[in-house]
Order: structure tokens, then sequence, then C-alpha cells
């Protein structure tokens, strides 16, 4: 009987998805990434949340995965592209690069930052609507009085 037991529970072990290999953000011991990283959403575009192997880390999706790491460097006034998501009564600026293989959102004005890859593959086409879906966890980052000023390109 309990070596039928330790079956089943290694069995239901086997079937859990190994951690995704993440290396952590510069400041992801800030107490605010907590706050941040536990109203991450369960599933984005999608994809089910999957565990990583560093803190204040998520991740969606087994192949491709979307990345976003709390505590990345605060971004300094730049002219790159920022946007500002409205969603569900919260507001948050991402400066938005447009990378080869990915775009890479930073909250902008918010601290810690809140920084997420998105594989272009995943959503090449709609970027916005996933930051609008990490938009009411990354306003939970206090606010510094920075926003975007300009139109993004």
């Amino acid at each position: 009987m309990l070596s039928l037991a330790l079956a089943t529970a290694l069995g239901a072990l086997a079937g859990c998805a190994t951690p995704l290999p993440v290396d952590p953000a510069p400041h992801a011991a800030d107490p605010d990434c907590a706050r941040v990283m536990l109203a991450m959403p369960d599933a984005l575009g999608g994809l089910e949340r999957r565990g990583t192997t560093a803190q204040a880390t998520d991740a969606w999706g087994a192949e491709y995965p979307i990345v976003a790491k709390c505590g990345a460097d605060v971004p300094a006034p730049t002219t790159d592209p920022c946007v500002t998501v409205e969603t569900a009564g919260y507001s948050v600026d991402w400066i938005v690069y447009d990378g080869a293989d990915a775009w890479v959102a930073t909250t902008y004005g918010r601290t810690p930052a809140l920084e997420v890859t998105v594989p272009k593959i995943r959503a090449d086409a709609a970027i916005n609507d996933l930051l609008a879906a990490l938009t009411p966890p990354a306003s939970l980052a206090p606010a510094t009085g920075r926003s975007c000023v300009g139109l993004g390109d």
C-alpha cells in the first residue's frame, strides 16, 4: 500500500513542468516586488503560468515563454517609444523596445521596474493586449512621478 502511494506521488511529480531557468533582475529583492509578483495573472495570452528559478520572476508558456522580471533597473528619461496602457482603472507607462526576436517592455515611472520579454512569435501584433493584462499588477509598484510625455512610434 505504501509503495502504491509513493509511486502515485512520484508519478504526479514527474508530470510537473520543470521550472524555467531565469536570471533575477538586479533589484529583485525589493520588497515591493512581492506585491507585484503575487498579483500576476495565472494565464497570459492564453498561456498558463509556470515556475521559474529566480526570485521576483514569472513565466507563461513552455515553448517561447513570456518572462516577467520585477526589480529591473529603473529607466532614465529616454526618446524610446513610451506608451500609456490604461485598463480596468489602472494606468502604467511602458517603454517598449522592438528587438529582432522579442519585444521588451519596461515600466516607466515605477520603482521597482517590471520588465517583460515577449517573443515575437507569441505576440508580434498583440503586445498591447499582453501589457494591458500586466498593467494591474505593475501598478502596485510605487509611482515616481515620471510619465510618458510624447507619442510612441
